[in-house]
């Protein structure tokens, strides 16, 4: 069975399960922290090869963080993606709340965390799909070190982050410091996350998630 011919109500039940896992990871990275201190024609997202290849050798060095500044709109030109940015928190079950199922080309952004381009990981999720077509991250696991990210924020600059990692994360041995821990300290680091892997038709949900992971090089105006 085709992603097409699913119904909304599965689509949902595939997307809660999808955000309860994400909530999970955060709070293990919380607790970690506070311790020390959907495919229409076929289960995959993008090109599942491009995900886990290497970091290149030239990737820029970062740039000074920002001071904080909320989002407004999620550029990434290699994939032709021009998407709003809309804050979330949690959902009256306490998972993270993605953006509306009906808005499939909205990025939400994890609002209780970083803000993109501070010291710290920004989080931004996205739908890959819904019943009958693609969503804004469906692309995502193909972008590769070395591809641009913007975000355009309130106070007029833009920060443009480089991608230095691409994973696809298994479900199973899900990793919450992969997924949201800070790679390297001083940095301001933003943090990609969609569906992955193929779809189990027997959990209804996806097999893993794809992390892209990026720094900030720059900013403009």
């Amino acid at each position: 069975m085709s992603d097409r011919e699913r119904s909304i109500g599965t689509g949902r039940l595939v997307t809660g399960v999808v955000w309860a896992v994400l909530l999970l990871g955060l709070w293990l990275w919380g607790r970690e922290v506070t311790d020390v201190r959907h495919g229409i024609s076929a289960p995959t997202t993008g090109d599942m090869a491009a995900a886990g290849r290497p970091p290149v050798a030239d990737l820029p060095p970062p740039a000074e963080p920002l001071t904080g500044a909320l989002p407004q709109r999620l550029d990434i030109p290699g994939l032709g993606v021009q998407a709003p940015v809309v804050a979330r928190g949690l959902d009256s079950q306490g998972a993270v709340d993605p953006p509306p199922y009906d808005q499939p080309a909205v990025v939400g952004w994890y609002a209780a965390g970083t803000k993109p381009g501070e010291v710290g990981t920004a989080l931004m999720v996205g739908h890959v799909d819904t019943e009958t077509r693609p969503a804004v991250f469906y692309r995502l696991s193909a972008l590769q070190p070395g591809a641009v990210v913007r975000v355009v924020r309130v106070d007029g600059k833009v920060a443009e982050f480089t991608v230095d990692d691409v994973k696809v994360l298994s479900r199973d041995h899900f990793d919450a410091q992969q997924a949201y821990g800070v790679r390297k300290s001083g940095r301001a680091e933003l943090r990609l996350i969609t569906c992955g892997g193929t779809f189990d038709r027997t959990t209804r949900s996806y097999t893993a998630n794809v992390v892209v992971s990026a720094y900030l090089t720059g900013t403009g105006l």
